[in-house]
């Protein structure tokens, strides 16, 4: 394991947005779901506005709304608010760095634009460098997602001299199954003291093996507990244990996928296995059926009692 004190480690939460049947924000529900994963998951940090939060489906004005809100309800409470402003255009990514600072978020993170892509890596630090300079006294975060952005960089490959343009690098959160890059990241960002969150939670435990300090995630807000569990059979060297807890929790993804695994489902089942209600997706995305997440409910109940 990493011989430095990192920047920041533990498991965080990437929160959905809670809507109204409306389709609007519901701002309602976020200082319930603050209590919540404290209380009955164990997360402490959140990751707000990614994809799992449908940030990209939100405008600049409901993104700024729920940053403020995260912000405010979690003081005192949460130990981390990490606010995702990747934007397509770099003038509205800075605008909402600008205020994830002026609202009091604990860092912020960046996805790489993904309808004109940066074709090298050079352009996509520069973009980083950019968005990086309307909030420096913000740490920032890579947010590395090939499969959403198409953007096949690798993530080692933008780390390279990064600190040199983003003094305020802290890391990255690499969603991404490929884990010689992900190792990699893990070696250059290790001696530094920078984070490094993987975002896959199926294979959590194996990046864990690889060095990774932490990991967000959308099951985590609502398998946060049983995954905590895993991470501390890990560190006490209960590998045993760690290894049956993560084949349960893929057991229970594998089957989701059989009904269809999306962000709708997903969404469904964080109401159905919370009590909060959270709503519908945005469009272009369409509403699961409730009987097809009770159906992974229940599948989870098993699992966990077996």
């Amino acid at each position: 394991m990493c011989p430095v004190t990192v920047t920041f480690s533990g498991l965080v939460a990437a929160t959905f947005t809670p809507l109204t049947p409306e389709g609007e924000v519901n701002l309602s529900v976020i200082g319930l779901y603050v209590d919540y994963l404290l209380e009955k998951q164990g997360v402490r940090s959140v990751f707000v506005n990614g994809t799992t939060g449908e940030g990209c489906s939100l405008t600049l004005q409901e993104r700024k709304q729920l940053a403020e809100e995260w912000c405010r309800q979690g003081k005192g409470k949460l130990e981390q608010v990490i606010v995702h402003v990747g934007c397509l255009s770099v003038k509205d990514s800075q605008e909402l760095a600008r205020h994830a600072a002026s609202v009091g978020a604990d860092a912020i993170a960046v996805i790489s634009p993904s309808f004109f892509k940066p074709t090298n890596a050079e352009a996509l630090r520069t973009f980083l460098q950019e968005v990086a300079s309307a909030a420096p006294e913000l740490p920032l975060y890579y947010y590395h997602i090939p499969s959403m952005t198409g953007v096949t960089l690798e993530a080692r490959e933008v780390l390279e001299g990064i600190e040199k343009q983003v003094p305020s690098f802290k890391g990255l959160k690499f969603s991404g199954v490929d884990l010689r890059d992900l190792g990699q990241c893990v070696s250059y960002c290790c001696p530094r003291g920078w984070s490094v969150f993987y975002g896959v939670d199926e294979q959590l435990l194996g990046a864990r093996v690889l060095g990774v300090n932490g990991a967000v995630g959308s099951t985590y807000n609502y398998m946060g507990d049983v995954m905590n569990r895993m991470l501390s059979a890990f560190d006490r060297g209960d590998f045993t244990l760690a290894q049956s807890i993560q084949f349960k929790m893929q057991d229970v993804v594998t089957f989701a996928r059989s009904i269809g695994f999306d962000l709708a489902l997903n969404k469904q089942l964080m109401t159905e296995m919370s009590g909060l209600s959270m709503g519908p997706p945005r469009l272009p995305l369409l509403p699961c059926r409730p009987a097809d997440a009770q159906k992974v409910v229940e599948k989870f109940q098993q699992v966990l009692e077996q």
